[in-house]
């Protein structure tokens, strides 16, 4: 409620077949959110509640011995799907949270010598809590680059909000009435969306240039340890495409990359340690990178091989 911005951001990450993880406190419909866009976009979708006792096979799957075949059989886990949810993924320990790295980088995974392709489309769309500290393993920076951006879902902004809510819940039957709702598109229509976003949408060398100075502009901040790879380069270049179709678009202008230029890249973001005690957060300085960096505008939207604006 109140956030529009926050549900075209999600359908650009999954437009653009990333993962996203949600990261806020506790009660903001972080679950929901992704439980609700799962079943919009009509693909398979499974989740995982993370825990301490998780093991890699519990997300995987595993062979077991089948006496009728005297054969080891092959059960697959949750990550077979379209849309895996990972529900709290701070909460199990770092072996299991491993578990997913083949699976989100090379859509793949392997059991026991045996490699197995996942069906496209295959996100991770994962949430945690970022204040609670008992029972958590913080991600690692190998995980976290994995992800394609990182959402806040935040408080409703105004008090009509809020009142929306409460009306809303009181016309429920049920505590969860997602079991209800009917697909928007259907998973082959959700495929075809993504190759649009792959193939036909035009980004000009200037804005190339855009997001490379952005990028290399972090690096070189002096309160900067590590800034982000040219994964981030590229996180930030499929969003502003994806965001591009979604306002209608089959062009990039600067304000598609402005708008995902802090949810790409902060967590890809590790500040120098004196500045993180000083409680400087990530999010700051790329968006005081962005505000120094000039924004392109002498460009023509229609360039020889692009697409017409």
């Amino acid at each position: 409620m109140g956030q529009p911005l926050i549900l075209r951001k999600l359908l650009a990450g999954a437009l653009s077949d990333g993962h996203v993880l949600f990261e806020d406190y506790p009660g903001l419909g972080k679950t929901l959110l992704v439980k609700v866009f799962a079943r919009a976009i009509g693909c398979a979708s499974s989740r995982v509640q993370f825990t301490p006792d998780l093991l890699p096979s519990d997300i995987l799957g595993t062979k077991t011995w089948n006496p009728r075949t005297g054969a080891f059989t092959l059960q697959k886990g949750p990550v077979f799907t379209n849309v895996l949810l990972a529900d709290e993924i701070n909460r199990a320990p770092p072996k299991t949270q491993s578990a997913l790295l083949e699976a989100m980088e090379e859509r793949q995974v392997t059991i026991e010598g045996e490699t197995l392709k996942l069906a496209p489309p295959f996100f991770v769309l994962a949430t945690q809590n970022p204040i609670e500290q008992e029972g958590t393993y913080p991600l690692p920076e190998a995980q976290m680059d994995r992800f394609l951006m990182r959402l806040s879902t935040g408080y409703p902004p105004e008090l009509k909000d809020e009142r929306e809510i409460l009306k809303r819940r009181i016309a429920w039957t049920k505590n969860d009435p997602t079991d209800d709702l009917k697909p928007v598109v259907s998973a082959e229509e959700f495929r075809e969306l993504q190759s649009i976003v792959e193939t036909r949408v035009y980004i000009h060398d200037q804005l190339l240039d855009y997001i490379g100075q952005i990028v290399r502009g972090i690096r070189a901040h002096p309160k900067v340890e590590v800034g982000p790879s040219p994964r981030g380069s590229l996180a930030l270049l499929r969003l502003s495409r994806a965001f591009a179709v979604v306002n209608g678009r089959d062009f990039v202008v600067p304000d598609d990359v402005k708008t995902f230029a802090v949810d790409a890249l902060a967590h890809r973001t590790i500040l120098d340690l004196d500045e993180i005690i000083e409680g400087t957060r990530p999010e700051r300085i790329v968006s005081e990178v962005v505000a120094n960096v000039p924004i392109p505008t002498t460009f023509r939207w229609k360039d020889s091989g692009g697409s017409a604006a």
